[in-house]
């Protein structure tokens, strides 16, 4: 689906679906172009090279799969090639998907295979704010990649949710439902560690080398991205830090319990040794045993054998070993 937003200063925002005479709507005297691709066919993405004649190696990383995040400069053009984030749920997992822009004279061009609230969010906002728009096309591709990256904060703020869930179990009572969640947590911090890094190279270019499309005032801007991606990268440390943390907690918690097991059989074990061999000692086959005739033998035998157990548990209560 192609969805066009077009900007004339004497007619504010048109919004247009399908393809469109992009060709005409660009010559306009100070039009602003904006056309988002979601899922395009092989007859829409052909408007990426007849309409807009975009070089063959950039359309090849539009179609290709899980490209490198980037930046060319085609002098007519840029070309950046970014990753959005979603959270799904703990099961699921974190889904990584690629945003490309293609930023020109006075038109951009996105195109993504998977749909996303983000772009929800500035459908709205073209139409109604034509603001995104009026201030020029570096602010728009400004406001698409500041708006891909606020949702990385929203993902960083479920994760931590989820985080916080997990240590509450840990602290509880754990299982191995709990530490299938760590490591699931774990994975998920690291693949947004993997998507933020690069970005943030990327974006510093943006905000400290001088692109002829890149206006000074839009870099500035870009630098303020480039801060929210630092600090998404520290926090994403610090995540990840706790689930190391919540992990060595687990398994200490699982030690402990296993050594408090081990106790409690110890002390049976210990318990039941004297009278074992008590019993052990009266059922040897010889003939002279002088308690074998006694007629108040076996009643006394128990007798000794229940004092010996409950003289113990009292000497491992006084140790404080009980």
């Amino acid at each position: 689906m192609i969805r066009s937003f077009l900007y004339l200063p004497k007619v504010g925002v048109r919004m247009a679906e399908g393809i469109g005479d992009f060709d005409s709507w660009i010559e306009q005297d100070k039009s602003l172009l904006w056309i988002d691709m979601c899922k395009p066919t092989d007859e829409e993405s052909f408007v990426l090279t007849n309409d807009f004649q975009f070089h063959p190696l950039a359309i090849e990383d539009v179609i290709a799969e899980k490209p490198r995040t980037k930046i060319d400069d085609y002098d007519r053009y840029l070309f950046l090639v970014f990753q959005a984030v979603d959270y799904i749920g703990r099961e699921e997992g974190l889904k990584l998907s690629e945003i490309d822009l293609f930023l020109s004279e006075n038109s951009l061009v996105t195109v993504h295979y998977d749909e996303h609230r983000i772009f929800d969010y500035l459908y709205t906002r073209a139409e109604r704010d034509e603001r995104l728009m009026r201030r020029g096309i570096d602010f728009l591709f400004h406001a698409v990649i500041d708006t891909i990256v606020d949702n990385y904060n929203s993902t960083l703020d479920i994760l931590e949710y989820e985080i916080d869930q997990v240590e509450a179990d840990v602290l509880g009572e754990p299982d191995q439902d709990t530490v299938k969640s760590i490591f699931t947590l774990r994975r998920d911090i690291l693949e947004l560690k993997r998507a933020v890094l690069p970005q943030k190279e990327v974006i510093s270019q943006l905000s400290r080398q001088h692109y002829r499309l890149i206006s000074d005032k839009a870099a500035l801007y870009f630098s303020d991205i480039h801060d929210h991606l630092v600090r998404i990268s520290d926090v994403a440390d610090s995540h990840r830090e706790t689930l190391n943390s919540s992990l060595e907690v687990y398994f200490s918690s699982v030690s402990t319990k296993t050594n408090e097991i081990i106790k409690v059989l110890t002390m049976f074990t210990v318990l039941f040794i004297p009278p074992t061999f008590l019993v052990g000692l009266w059922g040897m086959n010889f003939k002279f045993m002088p308690e074998l005739d006694w007629k108040y033998g076996y009643l006394a035998s128990l007798i000794l054998m229940a004092a010996i157990v409950v003289g113990l548990i009292i000497f491992f209560r006084r140790k404080k070993w009980l």
